[in-house]
Protein backbone atom coordinates (compact mmCIF):
# COMPACT_ATOMS: atom_id res chain seq x y z
CA UNK A 1 0.00 0.00 0.00
CA UNK A 2 2.71 2.48 1.23
CA UNK A 3 5.61 0.97 -1.39
CA UNK A 4 4.90 3.45 -4.84
CA UNK A 5 5.18 6.62 -1.76
CA UNK A 6 8.05 4.70 -0.17
CA UNK A 7 9.52 4.22 -3.57
CA UNK A 8 9.42 7.96 -4.85
CA UNK A 9 11.22 8.99 -1.56
CA UNK A 10 14.00 6.16 -1.29
CA UNK A 11 15.05 6.52 -5.15
CA UNK A 12 17.48 9.04 -4.87
CA UNK A 13 18.72 7.62 -1.62
CA UNK A 14 19.23 4.24 -2.91
CA UNK A 15 20.88 5.57 -6.32
CA UNK A 16 22.96 7.73 -3.91
CA UNK A 17 23.89 4.47 -2.07
CA UNK A 18 24.04 2.12 -5.26
CA UNK A 19 26.46 4.80 -6.56
CA UNK A 20 28.50 4.37 -3.72
CA UNK A 21 28.64 0.75 -3.64
CA UNK A 22 29.40 0.16 -7.69
CA UNK A 23 32.61 -1.52 -7.54
CA UNK A 24 33.47 -4.17 -9.98
CA UNK A 25 33.31 -7.16 -7.80
CA UNK A 26 29.85 -6.07 -6.18
CA UNK A 27 27.21 -7.18 -8.71
CA UNK A 28 23.37 -6.86 -8.38
CA UNK A 29 23.11 -10.48 -8.38
CA UNK A 30 25.47 -10.84 -5.59
CA UNK A 31 23.89 -8.75 -3.25
CA UNK A 32 20.50 -10.54 -4.00
CA UNK A 33 22.43 -13.92 -3.04
CA UNK A 34 23.49 -11.86 0.20
CA UNK A 35 19.92 -10.73 0.90
CA UNK A 36 18.75 -14.29 0.87
CA UNK A 37 21.36 -15.76 2.98
CA UNK A 38 21.03 -13.27 5.92
CA UNK A 39 17.20 -13.56 5.14
CA UNK A 40 17.41 -17.38 5.87
CA UNK A 41 19.83 -16.94 8.61
CA UNK A 42 17.04 -14.40 10.14
CA UNK A 43 14.93 -17.07 9.95
CA UNK A 44 17.26 -19.56 11.68
CA UNK A 45 17.95 -17.33 14.47
CA UNK A 46 14.40 -16.51 15.22
CA UNK A 47 13.93 -20.80 15.31
CA UNK A 48 16.79 -20.69 17.97
CA UNK A 49 15.14 -17.64 19.48
CA UNK A 50 17.57 -15.46 19.30
CA UNK A 51 15.45 -12.40 18.67
CA UNK A 52 17.24 -9.76 18.20
CA UNK A 53 20.09 -11.69 15.79
CA UNK A 54 17.06 -12.38 13.82
CA UNK A 55 15.81 -8.71 13.60
CA UNK A 56 19.46 -7.16 12.31
CA UNK A 57 19.69 -10.06 9.49
CA UNK A 58 16.59 -9.19 8.77
CA UNK A 59 17.02 -6.06 8.05
CA UNK A 60 20.03 -6.10 6.18
CA UNK A 61 18.46 -8.58 4.04
CA UNK A 62 16.10 -6.35 3.14
CA UNK A 63 18.39 -3.69 2.89
CA UNK A 64 20.43 -5.77 0.52
CA UNK A 65 17.03 -6.98 -1.42
CA UNK A 66 16.68 -2.52 -1.82
CA UNK A 67 20.15 -1.74 -3.29
CA UNK A 68 20.34 -4.78 -5.84
CA UNK A 69 17.63 -2.92 -8.22
CA UNK A 70 19.08 0.21 -8.34
CA UNK A 71 23.17 -0.97 -8.71
CA UNK A 72 21.43 -3.20 -11.98
CA UNK A 73 19.45 -0.16 -13.13
CA UNK A 74 22.50 1.99 -12.80
CA UNK A 75 24.61 -0.57 -14.55
CA UNK A 76 22.04 -1.03 -17.47
CA UNK A 77 20.99 2.69 -18.50
CA UNK A 78 18.01 2.21 -16.11
CA UNK A 79 16.77 -1.06 -17.28
CA UNK A 80 17.42 -3.93 -14.71
CA UNK A 81 18.61 -7.53 -15.50
CA UNK A 82 15.77 -9.70 -16.51
CA UNK A 83 17.07 -12.49 -14.82
CA UNK A 84 18.49 -10.42 -12.34
CA UNK A 85 14.53 -9.67 -11.28
CA UNK A 86 13.24 -13.62 -12.12
CA UNK A 87 16.35 -14.31 -8.81
CA UNK A 88 15.38 -11.36 -7.01
CA UNK A 89 11.58 -12.31 -6.60
CA UNK A 90 12.33 -15.79 -6.28
CA UNK A 91 14.40 -14.91 -3.44
CA UNK A 92 11.82 -12.69 -1.41
CA UNK A 93 9.09 -15.31 -1.51
CA UNK A 94 11.74 -17.87 0.07
CA UNK A 95 13.23 -15.90 2.39
CA UNK A 96 9.23 -14.64 3.22
CA UNK A 97 7.91 -18.02 3.97
CA UNK A 98 11.05 -19.38 5.56
CA UNK A 99 10.62 -16.45 8.22
CA UNK A 100 7.15 -17.54 9.33
CA UNK A 101 8.18 -21.13 9.86
CA UNK A 102 11.50 -19.92 12.10
CA UNK A 103 9.28 -17.41 14.25
CA UNK A 104 6.49 -20.01 14.44
CA UNK A 105 9.17 -22.36 15.38
CA UNK A 106 10.45 -20.28 17.39
CA UNK A 107 7.19 -18.72 19.30
CA UNK A 108 5.30 -22.06 19.71
CA UNK A 109 7.83 -24.82 19.19
CA UNK A 110 7.79 -28.32 16.86
CA UNK A 111 6.07 -30.34 19.15
CA UNK A 112 3.11 -27.63 19.47
CA UNK A 113 -0.26 -29.21 18.73
CA UNK A 114 -1.88 -27.66 15.14
CA UNK A 115 -4.05 -25.35 16.20
CA UNK A 116 -1.38 -23.38 17.73
CA UNK A 117 0.53 -23.55 13.87
CA UNK A 118 -2.92 -22.26 12.40
CA UNK A 119 -2.40 -18.40 12.48
CA UNK A 120 1.37 -19.06 10.99
CA UNK A 121 -0.04 -21.41 8.67
CA UNK A 122 -2.86 -19.38 7.46
CA UNK A 123 -0.19 -16.30 6.63
CA UNK A 124 1.80 -19.06 4.20
CA UNK A 125 -1.36 -19.29 2.65
CA UNK A 126 -2.50 -15.79 1.96
CA UNK A 127 1.34 -15.96 0.88
CA UNK A 128 0.64 -18.89 -1.46
CA UNK A 129 -2.56 -16.67 -3.31
CA UNK A 130 -1.22 -13.55 -3.17
CA UNK A 131 2.00 -14.61 -4.75
CA UNK A 132 0.18 -16.95 -7.46
CA UNK A 133 -2.03 -13.87 -8.05
CA UNK A 134 0.56 -11.42 -8.51
CA UNK A 135 2.70 -13.59 -10.70
CA UNK A 136 0.54 -14.71 -12.85
CA UNK A 137 -0.80 -11.17 -13.62
CA UNK A 138 3.02 -10.54 -14.40
CA UNK A 139 3.36 -13.33 -16.91
CA UNK A 140 0.04 -13.04 -18.63
CA UNK A 141 -0.24 -8.97 -18.91
CA UNK A 142 3.28 -9.11 -20.76
CA UNK A 143 2.06 -11.56 -22.72
CA UNK A 144 -0.57 -9.55 -23.77
CA UNK A 145 0.35 -5.62 -23.88
CA UNK A 146 -1.18 -4.88 -20.48
CA UNK A 147 2.25 -4.26 -18.90
CA UNK A 148 2.61 -2.18 -15.79
CA UNK A 149 5.69 -0.68 -16.54
CA UNK A 150 7.48 1.01 -13.33
CA UNK A 151 10.75 0.32 -14.21
CA UNK A 152 11.19 -3.27 -12.53
CA UNK A 153 11.41 -6.19 -14.24
CA UNK A 154 7.62 -7.35 -13.41
CA UNK A 155 4.28 -5.80 -13.49
CA UNK A 156 3.67 -5.27 -9.78
CA UNK A 157 -0.49 -4.85 -9.12
CA UNK A 158 -0.44 -2.56 -5.82
CA UNK A 159 -2.00 -4.08 -2.84
CA UNK A 160 -2.73 -3.35 0.85
CA UNK A 161 -0.30 -5.96 1.75
CA UNK A 162 3.64 -5.26 -0.44
CA UNK A 163 7.10 -4.83 0.79
CA UNK A 164 6.67 -2.04 2.84
CA UNK A 165 4.17 -3.83 5.08
CA UNK A 166 5.98 -7.01 5.07
CA UNK A 167 9.24 -5.81 6.08
CA UNK A 168 7.59 -3.65 9.15
CA UNK A 169 5.34 -7.09 9.88
CA UNK A 170 8.06 -9.39 10.22
CA UNK A 171 9.75 -6.82 12.01
CA UNK A 172 7.01 -6.87 14.58
CA UNK A 173 7.38 -10.95 15.03
CA UNK A 174 10.79 -10.14 15.88
CA UNK A 175 10.84 -7.87 18.35
CA UNK A 176 7.84 -9.08 20.21
CA UNK A 177 7.57 -12.44 19.61
CA UNK A 178 4.92 -13.24 22.77
CA UNK A 179 2.30 -11.67 20.30
CA UNK A 180 3.64 -13.43 17.18
CA UNK A 181 0.54 -15.61 16.58
CA UNK A 182 -2.36 -12.83 17.24
CA UNK A 183 0.41 -10.45 14.80
CA UNK A 184 -0.03 -13.55 12.16
CA UNK A 185 -3.92 -13.90 12.38
CA UNK A 186 -4.12 -10.21 12.06
CA UNK A 187 -1.23 -10.46 9.10
CA UNK A 188 -3.11 -13.50 7.61
CA UNK A 189 -6.42 -11.20 6.98
CA UNK A 190 -4.58 -8.43 5.35
CA UNK A 191 -2.51 -10.08 3.33
CA UNK A 192 -5.83 -12.30 2.14
CA UNK A 193 -7.46 -9.36 1.77
CA UNK A 194 -4.86 -8.26 -0.17
CA UNK A 195 -4.72 -11.30 -2.46
CA UNK A 196 -8.63 -10.98 -3.20
CA UNK A 197 -8.27 -7.32 -4.47
CA UNK A 198 -5.28 -8.25 -6.44
CA UNK A 199 -7.39 -10.85 -8.32
CA UNK A 200 -10.40 -8.53 -8.96
CA UNK A 201 -8.16 -5.85 -9.89
CA UNK A 202 -5.75 -8.20 -12.35
CA UNK A 203 -8.72 -9.83 -13.80
CA UNK A 204 -10.62 -6.42 -14.71
CA UNK A 205 -7.41 -5.05 -16.53
CA UNK A 206 -6.56 -7.69 -18.27
CA UNK A 207 -9.67 -8.26 -19.43
CA UNK A 208 -9.77 -4.36 -20.06
CA UNK A 209 -7.79 -2.67 -23.79
CA UNK A 210 -3.97 -3.38 -23.73
CA UNK A 211 -1.60 -0.22 -22.64
CA UNK A 212 -1.05 2.64 -25.82
CA UNK A 213 1.81 1.64 -27.38
CA UNK A 214 2.46 -2.30 -26.46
Amino acid sequence: MFDAALRRRLDGPLAAAAERIDRSWVTPDGLTLVGLILGLTSAGFAAGQLWGWALVAWLLSRAMDGLDGPLARRRANGQGSPAGGFLDISADFLVYGTTVVGIAVGTVGTSAPLDDWLPFLAVLLAYYVNGTAFLAFSSIAERTGHRLDDGRSLSFLGGIAEGAETIFVHSVWLLVPGYAPLVATAWAAVVGVSAAHRIITGYRTLRGPATAGS
